[in-house]
């Protein structure tokens, strides 16, 4: 369900806004915009919509427009023309008054600067919101304290912004929206000031915390390997236009202009190829109920492989057997595989990077499997597979 659309959202700054808004689409670039009316195209006709439960990452170099774009979701910026819904209501449509309501009620903003306030404590800054909302004092305590908990910072509340890293006083930002309980999260450049380390450990804090909170997040970045990390989708702008929307796969593997391949050609594709990208169909699987070691041999040589891995009859991995060993309970006799099946079977989730699963193969001499979060076979990943996926993607192997 989608929880905001944007349709032909522009933003212009300057004098002359509806002249430059005519030439805009007539078509005119925004250099000969603002050499004709002195206004500057902030946003360009961008449209898309964000799913509910979503993280887009709205991303570009400097001056593509993605701050402005994100600031006309909430309005702290008035869109030039275009319509913006959220949750089916018009954003642009509301009163002062009625934009009031609906950004305490629907929105939580987390900026670049931490914009704490000094003299005030930790748990002070993160009721800030609610305190302005007339929160009841023991309401918005409660709240204040399990949003710093879901950020990491349990037992901080007393102490100072002064007193704390960078990392933690972005934190502390990030629990301020958090206590609001907002349904949309907009997050603008929110870890681009902390250094390298700090900033990989809030992008896995906030993938972790999205497991369960399961907001809706707009993101924005200039950096292509956050916005790999963190989107399932990403909108990439130029010039204040969005110039491709797609998934991180969509956008490295199908670039739609040479923009966007020179902006991606750098990127390591193990990092952004998962298991679920690679692998294929099983070909066949022994069933633990209902197969002995003759059924077994027999799937086997029909499908010219050394190894079957054992499901149950819910599909879920119980392990994997070998023909060799399969061989010698034929030899005795047996009419159970229950002996041969090796339990510790090589198993990924779908999400694993192909830049892990050179790792996971090194060691054995079946196929991996992929098994979803009840452990049910999705698929196989065998190692002529990941090394032609990556090959065939223009990656290192």
């Amino acid at each position: 369900m989608e929880k905001i659309v944007l349709k032909n959202v522009c933003k212009i700054f300057g004098d002359h806004p509806q002249k430059a808004l005519k030439l805009l689409k007539e078509g005119k670039d925004k250099d000969e915009i603002q050499a004709k009316t002195g206004s500057v195209v902030g946003v360009n006709q961008a449209s898309f919509e964000v799913k509910e439960g979503e993280i887009v990452v709205v991303m570009g170099l400097s001056g593509s427009g993605k701050s402005t774009l994100v600031r006309c979701i909430n309005r702290l910026f008035e869109p030039t023309s275009g319509e913006i819904f959220v949750d089916g209501q018009d954003v642009t449509k509301l009163s002062r008054e009625e934009l009031r309501q609906f950004r305490q009620q629907k929105f939580g903003m987390v900026f670049q600067n931490f914009a704490l306030f000094p003299h005030r404590t930790v748990i002070h800054n993160v009721e800030f919101g609610l305190e302005i909302q007339k929160s009841d004092l023991s309401v918005r305590r409660e709240k204040a304290e399990k949003a710093l908990e879901l950020v990491g910072l349990k037992g901080w509340g007393e102490k100072f912004p002064s007193e704390l890293s960078g990392g933690m006083q972005q934190r502390v930002g990030l629990a301020r929206a958090l206590a609001m309980d907002p349904d949309i999260l907009l997050m603008d450049e929110a870890f681009s000031a902390l250094d390298p380390l700090i900033r990989r450990d809030m992008q896995d804090e906030l993938i972790e915390m999205q497991q369960s909170m399961r907001k809706t997040i707009v993101f924005i970045s200039h950096d292509l390997d956050e916005a790999l990390k963190l989107g399932d989708r990403i909108v990439l702008m130029k010039d204040g236009a969005v110039v491709q929307i797609g998934t991180p796969e969509d956008i490295l593997m199908n670039p739609s202009n040479e923009y966007v391949a020179k902006f991606v050609e750098e990127v390591d594709i193990t990092k952004v190829l998962t298991a679920e990208t690679i692998m294929k169909k099983s070909q066949d699987v022994a069933y633990l109920t209902s197969d002995g070691p003759r059924a077994a041999m027999r799937k086997m040589k029909n499908n010219a492989i050394a190894s079957l891995f054992v499901l149950d009859k819910q599909n879920k991995l119980h392990g994997v057997v070998f023909a060799d060993e399969v061989a010698k309970l034929i030899e005795k006799g047996e009419k159970s595989l229950e002996s041969a099946i090796h339990r510790d079977a090589a198993a990924v989730s779908p999400d694993t990077p192909a830049s892990e699963l050179f790792a996971v193969m090194q060691s054995i001499s079946h196929p991996v499997a992929v098994v979803d979060e009840n452990n049910k076979l999705k698929g196989i990943i065998v190692k002529g597979l990941l090394m032609a996926a990556i090959a065939e993607r223009g990656g290192n192997i």
